[in-house]
């Protein structure tokens, strides 16, 4: 006779089996005992998630400080913070509750094919502009950017002087050759453990720099205390306070590729553990960037922080320094890449051979579908002028969708009727502050546009 747990553990397996071997986890193993391979650990499940997260946004977060001052934009950070946690934990609940292997099968269990498609261009658009975002900070890493009419030099340009190989196409397409190319090799997430662990230390060594940085400073008394709260003097002020919201929004949207990395935990139940290791390591790496990046250069701080490392910091060997943060989050954003790759690939392959066998299994189909990503990407990073512009862009649509509306909306439908009454009124709250926060960041991003053309 089979009892309840006896059931209840086949149908277990079966949705993990099926995840493996199906269309909806083309990049995944096509079986976890395969020999040599027994499941991805928790410590690499936290790493991979975790580089999910710290990306680019992290650049970006200074200058949100600039926006909202100290005080409430650390508190939006910890509130965002506690948000994804809370969408997160409602996706994978309702994912286990549908025998769910994949984001694009919840949507499909709550919304049909129309669900599924939706979700998948959705994934389009947010990575490809992640991506180009990493681009971009690469190259004015590298080679400079100029931001208000002012340039800021990159490390090669201080280094060697303006030469056409240091120009940011050329740099750009080395790094693409060398770095982004192999690395979109890998046709399993967790085999890019090793190199998830080192961007996230690099990340560390960014802020712990950063952080010696600004204390010296402080104590030297060559910076003074930053505002704590945002300054309002009129109505464009206030409404302009929104467009933090995509930003912050942006840096913690990971659950594209929560799946993935379930799917590959020996212990699928230990991914909840994982997120939320995963959310508080990134909340105190953002809050503590935030905090000493824009101490350090207070109302100077650009879009991009990284590029205000060129100036002179005015201690022992500060140039060294400057180098050493601009390289260290350059290779960083490297390594975070392939992360990101993932779950566009996969999408992208959904939704141009929604019937075809897995992925992992057609390696022309996989080589074409990766060279036609990187390629596209490569180009458009160098017409793109900003990261403020291309976050701006994906965080007020495609990402909120991903990280608040989808998972909110999956929980409103509620297709096995499970949803309790918490869940629906979280669910309510989290779309009525995603579309109203981010309509006003549109509309305050358009105003600042058309201003800004009207006194050219």
């Amino acid at each position: 006779m089979t009892t309840p747990d006896n059931k209840k553990a086949k149908q277990s397996n079966s949705r993990k089996s099926k995840q493996l071997i199906g269309e909806q986890s083309p990049l995944l193993p096509r079986n976890k005992n395969e020999e040599g391979y027994n499941g991805a650990s928790f410590t690499g499940s936290v790493f991979n998630l975790s580089t999910t997260i710290i990306g680019a946004g992290i650049m970006a977060l200074p200058a949100t400080m600039k926006v909202l001052g100290l005080g409430l934009g650390i508190g939006a950070i910890i509130f965002v913070a506690l948000l994804s946690e809370t969408s997160l934990e409602m996706l994978m609940r309702f994912s286990r509750v549908g025998n769910a292997g994949s984001y694009g099968e919840v949507m499909e269990n709550a919304f049909g094919i129309v669900g599924r498609k939706l979700l998948q261009i959705n994934v389009l658009i947010n990575n490809v502009g992640i991506i180009v975002v990493y681009m971009i900070i690469i190259g004015d890493v590298l080679s400079g950017t100029s931001s208000s009419g002012i340039h800021h030099s990159g490390v090669l340009e201080g280094w060697f002087g303006e030469n056409w190989w240091t120009e940011r196409t050329f740099v750009l397409l080395v790094t693409t050759i060398l770095v982004f190319a192999p690395l979109a090799c890998f046709k399993r997430i967790d085999s890019l453990r090793h190199s998830s662990a080192l961007a996230v230390a690099l990340a560390i060594v960014f802020i712990v720099i950063t952080t010696g940085i600004t204390m010296i400073k402080l104590i030297n008394g060559s910076i003074s205390m930053p505002r704590l709260l945002p300054k309002v003097t009129d109505s464009a002020s206030f409404w302009n306070l929104f467009t933090a919201v995509p930003v912050i929004v942006t840096a913690f949207v990971c659950h594209y590729n929560v799946h993935t990395i379930d799917n590959e935990l020996g212990d699928s139940f230990l991914i909840q553990p994982v997120v939320r290791a995963s959310l508080s390591l990134c909340s105190i790496v953002y809050i503590l960037t935030s905090l000493f990046g824009f101490l350090l250069f207070g109302e100077s701080t650009l879009d991009d922080v990284l590029a205000n490392f060129d100036t002179n910091l005015d201690i022992p060997f500060g140039n060294l320094f400057n180098d050493i943060v601009r390289l260290s989050y350059a290779l960083h954003l490297m390594l975070v890449f392939p992360i990101m790759l993932f779950p566009l690939r996969l999408n992208l392959d959904g939704l141009l051979f929604p019937s075809a066998r897995p992925l992992v299994l057609d390696n022309r189909r996989f080589a074409l579908i990766s060279t036609g990503l990187i390629c596209f990407m490569y180009v458009t990073a160098n017409f793109v002028p900003s990261i403020w512009d291309a976050f701006q862009f994906t965080g007020a649509t495609a990402t909120v969708c991903l990280g608040f509306i989808f998972p909110a909306a999956i929980a409103l439908r509620d297709p096995h009727g499970t949803a309790t009454k918490k869940d629906r009124v979280l669910s309510i709250f989290m779309i009525v502050l995603a579309v109203f926060s981010n309509l006003v960041a549109i509309y305050s991003d358009a105003n600042a546009l058309f201003r800004k053309h009207v006194k050219l």
